[in-house]
């Protein structure tokens, strides 16, 4: 008896230590193939590895228009070339999270869609499925809306809009816990719910945030109750706003609110350094203990647009600290997962946001495009979403999104999207000039032209160093006889690498303080309406410098913005501002000028965020003087920028 004991106490051993070596030697295997690769992979992209990050950093992505591009006729290919499905292409670049957004009802009375994916319940249960399938585990992130829900722009769901705050707490409730249910029955793993979208101090129609917190815990004890193992993510935007992700979290705190994440969206050309984005987050992280995370973020691959729908970030008042290419888009996400993993344990990872977002057509088809926008919903907003949103007038297209996908017009991943495997393993490839330091040089027309000896190179790797530079002397002579325009000269670098200098002939501007950079300075503002002051400086959305003219009111706009100008030779002059901004409908917007009794005027339509537009007109002066400016009307809740007027001559 004795000894078959023993016999069995060396088997259990034996077997003890073949589990602890078959599922040790897996775990060390895998934490290895998440920490220690030692040589960078070769590739047409450079990225350098991030520290401090493991095989369970999330490396997410948005797809909420997945169902909607394919039933438009996208389909995808890997970076071979080969048609596969998105979920597979993804899984293979290291992508290991799946966000998809949840709108209430993003549908009109007669069951027409409202655009971007028409993202109701039952499309991100497919998605969700499909990333389940997969082992992707999913972050479904509530709006609590039937469409976009950001920080300006929280409209309660159709069902709701005449709801008490007590009402809307117990629909948030009964509307999370019915579609956990249902999500739970689907089988679809879903490893976190996020309670509301940029919820900064906005929230279903809310801006008392006592009752906003009320909401979140709606949300969340929905969650807890049927998903306990789900983490409950609250969302909110713009951590480069001093003290603003503190005094959210404190409020949160000191109301109570039930949550395990505080998630920032962070797009690089609006939201700050990463160095701040790790201080905001960890403040947060130790603070509270709390978890942290990247909920959004994403960079352009490219300036152009794919579907003829203006995308939302163009080049034109956007800081872009990389190239606008695949390289670019690798470097900026491969520093955000740092900055997260800066924070300590605390920080979850990054997810990128609608990367498979592209046209489902060329410019050149533009109908075809729009009638597959309307029936399928793959655009940003369709012409239907105008009842629910009035100012979705202004979005009403295609994907704005496009030149920040991480696969191209046609469908194909791009290097870039390799990055959530580089990050683990770094990866090198040939260097290339970036831009140089002084990659545009502006002078007045028939002025000397002087163009550096050498120049600050910056490489796509983003290394850099100082270079002499020989410019092509035939294209600089013909320059120096050159009148107004934009020319593009040719420089050969010292290490034999060549380069570009765009130099800009500008014909003399007679506007003063054109950009507003000395705020109201040489202008009049003129309030057509009773105590109305809804004019002041902007710092963000300019085209050139750091400031331009802002309005916006909640009540009806009508003012004029002037100046006048003295000591012109008489002749004919064109004038031109920069304008962007939203709700265009019944607005009327002109540019005008007045010399004499000659009143020269052009109307002029805006067309969204940042797409900025340029009104131009020809103005002939007499006497010597003009005034000049922009005069708006328009309805409550209209908002824009004014930028760099130019006034100059064009013939005598």
């Amino acid at each position: 008896m004795k000894r078959k004991r023993s016999n069995l106490i060396v088997t259990i051993l034996s077997m003890i230590g073949l589990f602890v070596l078959t599922f040790g030697g897996a775990n060390s295997a895998m934490a290895k193939s998440a920490d220690s690769h030692s040589k960078p992979v070769k590739s047409s992209i450079t990225v350098q590895k991030v520290t401090g990050i493991t095989k369970n950093t999330i490396r997410g992505v948005d797809i909420s228009t997945l169902i909607s591009e394919e039933q438009s006729g996208v389909k995808y290919y890997n970076s071979k070339g080969k048609q596969q499905n998105l979920i597979k292409i993804l899984k293979k670049s290291g992508v290991n999270y799946v966000r998809i957004r949840v709108w209430n009802d993003p549908y009109n009375s007669d069951g027409q869609g409202y655009g971007a994916g028409n993202s109701d319940l039952a499309k991100a249960i497919q998605i969700g499925r499909l990333a389940t399938k997969n082992h992707m585990k999913v972050l479904i992130d509530f709006h609590y809306s039937d469409f976009w829900a950001d920080p300006g722009k929280q409209t309660p769901p159709k069902a709701w809009a005449d709801y008490t705050v007590d009402q809307k707490i117990d629909a948030v409730y009964r509307f999370t816990m019915k579609s956990m249910e249902k999500l739970k029955k689907a089988k679809v793993d879903v490893g976190m719910v996020q309670i509301g979208n940029e919820t900064n101090g906005f929230f279903i129609g809310e801006r008392n945030w006592t009752n906003i917190c009320k909401l979140f815990n709606a949300g969340s004890k929905a969650v807890r109750q049927v998903s306990p193992k789900s983490l409950v993510v609250l969302h909110f935007t713009n951590p480069e706003k001093a003290g603003n992700y503190s005094y959210i979290a404190k409020t949160l705190n000191a109301n109570n609110v039930d949550y395990d994440v505080f998630a920032s969206s962070y797009y690089p050309y609006w939201h700050g350094t990463t160095s701040n984005l790790t201080a905001v987050l960890k403040n947060v992280a130790t603070t509270y203990n709390k978890k942290v995370m990247v909920a959004e973020t994403s960079y352009p691959y490219t300036t152009a647009d794919g579907d003829g729908t203006v995308n939302v970030v163009t080049g034109k008042g956007s800081d872009f600290n990389f190239p606008t290419s695949p390289q670019g888009q690798a470097t900026s996400i491969r520093n955000i997962f740092q900055a997260v993993a800066d924070v300590g344990p605390a920080g979850l990872g990054v997810f990128y946001w609608e990367p498979a977002w592209i046209p489902v057509g060329t410019p050149d088809r533009l109908a075809q495009n729009q009638d597959l926008w309307l029936k399928y919903g793959s655009g940003w907003a369709s012409s239907y979403a105008q009842d629910y949103e009035s100012d979705t007038a202004t979005e009403w297209g295609g994907s704005q999104w496009d030149n920040q996908a991480l696969f191209d017009f046609s469908g194909k991943a791009l290097p870039s999207l390799n990055v959530f495997n580089y990050i683990f393993t770094g990866s090198t490839s040939p260097k290339e000039v970036w831009k140089i330091q002084n990659d545009t040089l502006t002078f007045n027309a028939g002025e000397p032209i002087s163009l550096p000896s050498t120049e600050q190179i910056v490489y796509t790797d983003n290394s850099e160093e100082t270079q002499a530079v020989t410019w092509d002397q035939s294209q600089v002579t013909t320059l120096n006889n050159a009148g107004p325009g934009t020319y593009v000269i040719d420089g050969t670098l010292s290490n034999g690498l060549t380069v570009k200098l765009t130099v800009v002939l500008k014909a003399y501007n007679f506007v003063a303080n054109p950009g507003f950079e000395n705020g109201l300075d040489q202008w009049n503002v003129v309030y057509q309406t009773k105590d109305a002051n809804y004019v002041d400086m902007n710092t963000t959305d300019v085209t050139s410098g750091s400031k331009a003219l802002h309005y916006w009111s909640a009540n009806p706009l009508n003012f004029v913005v002037k100046q006048t100008i003295t000591g012109l030779g008489d002749g004919t002059y064109e004038l031109s501002a920069e304008a962007q901004g939203g709700i265009t409908s019944s607005s009327q917007l002109t540019l005008f000028a007045q010399s004499g009794t000659t009143n020269n005027a052009q109307n002029f339509t805006l067309s969204g965020w940042r797409n900025w537009v340029q009104p131009k007109l020809d103005v002939t002066v007499h006497g010597g003087s003009v005034t000049i400016g922009v005069s708006i009307q328009a309805p409550a809740q209209s908002w824009g920028s004014i930028d760099d007027f130019s006034l100059t001559k064009v013939s005598h």
